[in-house]
């Protein structure tokens, strides 16, 4: 490792830490109003023309109206049925108005669809991590003074994820299991399987087989056939440049693509990460090949616990090795991380905090991004996929937009899932780390005070009904009172 070549490490955040862990592609049609029930129920007073009688009201009487010869007695009658119409209609108004507003419901989702030919997720996605995970549309619980999340014009993303990264806590989402491509975030599970397998210090020689079967168009940091690398240059490449042809050579000294693909597939699933279907190694756009904003979230996770990956992933600049001159010495040329939020651009300054992980885009998978920020001893990892707003870095922008909140927020909302361990530790449900299971590393889980967070939306749900009740209540009451009174 060349001095002063890294930047330090992000530090010991994840030491000690556990991590967190078919596929169809993703369908893309947007988001059902989730309070469309209540609204749909509150049926709309009759428009009347000036001086017109309600309807309540011409029901109340006791003959058609305006007849001769209305006794004053039915008129008494009328007038005393409409006053106990409003009277209901006020109530019923109130026991809408008061459902609409509960503490419970406020925030807990909301519709964001603007244009009816945008993609839309699926009705039902998985539910890894609470069943809020699997309901479509954005998902947050705000406590009293809670700051509001930005709105869909700021957060245009079709997925979004944004967690705690010590505890998994998820502070909010919009459709975190939905399948989309994921472009060069992918390789964060390839770096999580295989950096683990060889010392940074290893050299390899490439061959030119070692470079083959790379898509058109790939990014590439610029490794060169008949070349020696180190495994350290290689994983530079990889997570600076996002270079598919670094991924291609350390995939070669793997014992191949399909066998790296495989072992990915399987890290995936170790990882309850079941969005994700692994076709190519370096996530470059191919038939089927899809992941999740949650399930990403998940990769980092996992990965942040490797000193290295951090190490790598929160490099801002490096020098790479080049061509051997006359004198047969290697040239160096610098490399920056294509992660703005990092190293900066310039429409944009890099994210106070900001420690890594990593970017991608695609025609496909649009652009995609999975970071990692500090502030004061609070880590959050945010996780966001394919912004239909095709503005300059607006990936990094709402990523961004995602962590401002989510600082001023953590303390101040409950959450609406969790990020789950590992299968070794979590089934899904939690039911395993509450039973206190360790992993094969000793450490004990991380995930048990958790578990409660896996059935917000029960618990929602159960709100919901208390307070229909206690308001229907009082509806009915209302009702008897006026009838005792007649």
């Amino acid at each position: 490792m060349g001095s002063g070549s890294i930047r330090p490490s992000g530090g010991a955040l994840f030491r000690g830490v556990l991590s967190a862990t078919g596929a169809k592609r993703g369908t893309f049609s947007d988001v059902p109003t989730t309070f469309s029930a209540f609204t749909a129920s509150v049926p709309a007073r009759p428009s009347t023309s000036p001086g017109a009688p309600d309807a309540l009201e011409a029901s109340g009487t006791s003959g058609p109206a305006g007849a001769a010869g209305a006794s004053r007695t039915a008129g008494a009658a009328g007038r005393a049925a409409v006053r106990r119409g409003r009277s209901l209609r006020a109530a019923a108004a109130l026991a809408v108005s008061g459902l609409l507003t509960s503490p419970l419901l406020a925030g807990t989702a909301y519709a964001d669809q603007k244009d009816p030919k945008a993609p839309a997720p699926p009705a039902k996605m998985s539910q890894i991590g609470g069943e809020l995970m699997g309901a479509p549309g954005v998902h947050v619980q705000p406590k009293p003074g809670a700051p509001k999340l930005p709105g869909p014009d700021a957060l245009t993303a079709r997925s979004w994820i944004i967690s705690d990264a010590a505890s998994g806590k998820v502070l909010a989402a919009k459709n975190p299991h939905w399948q989309l491509a994921p472009a060069s975030t992918l390789k964060m599970l390839f770096a999580d399987t295989v950096m683990p397998k060889f010392p940074k210090n290893q050299k390899h020689t490439v061959k030119p087989a070692d470079l083959a079967g790379m898509g058109v168009g790939s990014s590439l940091v610029g490794i060169k056939e008949n070349l020696t690398y180190t495994v350290h240059d290689l994983w530079l490449g990889v997570f600076l440049r996002s270079g598919n042809d670094a991924v291609h050579t350390l995939s070669a000294m793997n014992g191949g693509t399909k066998a790296t693909v495989t072992q990915m597939q399987q890290r995936a699933k170790e990882l309850n990460a079941n969005d994700t279907h692994v076709v190519t190694p370096d996530g470059y756009d191919a038939p089927g090949q899809v992941s999740s904003a949650y399930d990403l979230s998940l990769f980092a996770r996992a990965g942040l616990q490797n000193p290295d990956f951090r190490e790598y992933c929160s490099t801002a600049s490096a020098q790479f090795p080049g061509d051997k001159g006359k004198d047969g010495k290697r040239a160096t040329f610098g490399i920056q991380n294509t992660n703005r939020l990092l190293s900066g651009d310039y429409d944009m300054k890099p994210y106070p905090g900001i420690e890594g992980v990593k970017n991608g885009s695609t025609t496909n998978a649009g652009s995609t991004f999975t970071g990692l920020a500090q502030r004061g001893d609070r880590k959050l990892l945010v996780t966001v996929m394919n912004p239909e707003k095709k503005v300059h870095n607006e990936a990094y922008r709402e990523a961004a937009k995602l962590l401002d909140w989510g600082f001023a927020a953590a303390d101040k909302v409950e959450p609406v899932g969790r990020l789950v361990g590992p299968r070794s530790e979590d089934d899904g449900t939690g039911a395993v780390a509450a039973q206190g299971k360790r992993h094969k590393g000793g450490h004990g889980s991380t995930q048990a005070a958790l578990d409660s967070t896996g059935s917000g939306g029960t618990w929602t749900a159960v709100g919901i009904t208390g307070g229909a009740v206690v308001v229907l209540g009082a509806v009915a009451l209302l009702v008897r009172r006026r009838r005792a009174a007649k």
